[in-house]
């Protein structure tokens, strides 16, 4: 789950890492009383979505007068922030911050801590080029970017923080205030289950202090249960809209262009079955796992979510019945065509457990299903049924 930058910057203010005096507003209103609040003759207006690029996409602009902060947030606020983040369709703005200006920015700094599953620690990635593109500083200049991994059990260790200042051409004082920015990065981490937190830029001041100009904040979804006042900070107006129904329901869905669903249990099955209506010349509309406890009820709000997609031409369902029970599926799909008077032709796929009983009652259930007896025969079926050539 993603948080937006004002709910991020309070966290880091909760556990003393500096950032800028601001406040969201919600409306145009609201804008210009958080800008007179705030007081002094100029304001950074920042557009809140859950992407980066967001200055290039005019999203982030400072204004000299409160008229300028009303024209600003007016023309923000209610619309889409198209970044190269967001794709096509943007991101629905529906709050600013309103933040007192840096007057003086020397140096901009990049600073991340993330979980490196590889090595099953958590890593704080640095950079002396913050405020650009760190995928693609990493790609161009490699040895620009400074990787150092914590332990668990000693956590960060001081001469990390001094090796990582001195890279970063930080003075004593800021190296200072650099390893209590780390030591405050990391607590905020452990305590939050947080799964990456990004400060670019990690900016030095005129005056030589280090500042959070930007905030990033993931959070594991896993861990949600245990923060019930973090999952309040979740948006599900960033998110498209089948993906929150998806979340209701505890269902794995990712919205994509195609005209072909797919409903599948486990994570890497769902990758293959794609990456197989592709082979044969097919557009996969969805990546849906119902997961391994999935249950009749999961499963027909999964087929509810697929036909609300209208694009959708067909159907796969590919089933391999381990924890699942392909009888339960079954039941699921037949649920489903009845709620929902399902029209879309329907590949169904079933092996494994008590798969018998599922196909005995979907070759009863008198809906209009195609049969396959195998990955690719289903492949080479859905697309077929969808109008595309089988290749």
């Amino acid at each position: 789950m993603n948080i937006h930058e004002y709910q991020a910057k309070r966290l880091f203010a909760d556990y003393g890492i500096p950032v800028p005096t601001g406040q969201p507003a919600f409306s145009v209103e609201e804008a210009t009383r958080q800008a007179q609040a705030l007081g002094g003759d100029s304001w950074m207006v920042k557009a809140q979505v859950h992407a980066g690029g967001r200055g290039k996409a005019g999203g982030v602009k400072r204004v000299n007068s409160l008229e300028q902060v009303a024209e600003v947030a007016g023309r923000l606020l209610g619309t889409r922030l198209v970044t190269h983040q967001t794709g096509a369709d943007g991101q629905p703005i529906q709050a600013v911050l309103i933040e007192t200006p840096t007057q003086e920015i020397a140096r901009e700094l990049y600073l991340s801590m993330l979980v490196d599953r590889s090595k099953r620690r958590v890593a704080i990635i640095a950079s002396a080029m913050g405020g650009m593109d760190i995928e693609a500083v990493a790609h161009d200049t490699p040895e620009l970017v400074l990787t150092r991994s914590i332990h668990p059990v000693t956590g960060i260790q001081a001469h990390q923080a001094q090796e990582l200042g001195f890279a970063l051409g930080l003075n004593k004082e800021q190296r200072k205030q650099f390893w209590a920015i780390l030591q405050s990065m990391y607590q905020l981490f452990l305590a939050q289950d947080f799964s990456l937190v990004e400060i670019n830029p990690l900016i030095v001041t005129g005056a030589g202090d280090l500042m959070a100009l930007d905030a990033k904040i993931n959070l594991d979804d896993n861990a949600l249960y245990r923060h019930p006042k973090l999952l309040e900070l979740y948006d599900a107006s960033q998110v498209d809209e089948k993906e929150d129904v998806a979340r209701r329901f505890d269902l794995n869905y990712i919205a994509l262009d195609g005209d072909i669903a797919c409903m599948v249990n486990g994570a890497g099955l769902a990758m293959a079955t794609m990456d197989l209506i592709k082979l044969h010349g097919g557009d996969p509309a969805n990546f849906l796992d119902v997961g391994g406890g999935a249950t009749a009820e999961r499963v027909t709000e999964a087929f509810k979510l697929i036909q609300s997609d209208k694009k959708v031409k067909a159907i796969l369902v590919n089933i391999f019945g381990g924890i699942v029970r392909c009888d339960l599926i079954a039941e699921g799909i037949i649920q489903a065509a009845q709620q929902t008077g399902l029209t879309l032709p329907v590949v169904v796929r079933l092996e494994g457990t008590n798969v018998e009983k599922g196909r005995e009652s979907l070759n009863n259930s008198g809906l209009r299903l195609i049969s396959a007896a195998g990955l690719t025969d289903a492949a080479r079926k859905v697309v077929a049924a969808a109008g595309g050539q089988v290749a």
